[in-house]
């Protein structure tokens, strides 16, 4: 029960900063926070009381071993999350780049056009439209 419990109180935390989060960057590490939750649920599934590592070269057939698929799946959670972490670093970076502030509430809606949303600018006007008025 102990992996379950650990697992659910880091997802818990995780998911109290993400909704608190006022900074991107907070926001990126408390998702991986939550993403470390699967590595502990994915462990605490696959440990078995009393087994051995999955190599069975000098042990006889029939020997309790833990699970290799959920190492290899938690390795695999790892990749997954240290690429995802890189890619939400640099979208704030882009958003601190383009808004100037690293705070969502302070971040104006991104425009069409590559505007930053600091100054609407002359409006455009198409072709067709000159052409109706």
């Amino acid at each position: 029960m102990l992996p379950y419990a650990v697992a659910a109180w880091l997802f818990g935390i995780g998911l109290y900063g993400i909704a608190t989060s006022r900074n991107f960057i907070h926001l990126v590490g408390c998702l991986g926070v939550c993403q470390s939750a699967t590595y502990v649920l994915l462990l605490g599934l696959g440990y078995r009381w009393g087994s051995i590592a999955p190599i069975f070269y000098d042990h006889p057939p029939g020997t309790p071993a833990v699970d290799p698929v959920m190492q290899a799946l938690v390795l695999t959670d790892i990749v997954v999350g240290a690429t995802l972490t890189a890619l939400l670093l640099v979208l704030t970076i882009q958003a601190y780049k383009r808004g100037g502030s690293l705070d969502p509430e302070k971040l104006r809606p991104m425009r069409a056009g590559g505007k930053s949303g600091r100054d609407p600018g002359p409006s455009r006007v198409s072709d067709a439209e000159r052409s109706v008025s």
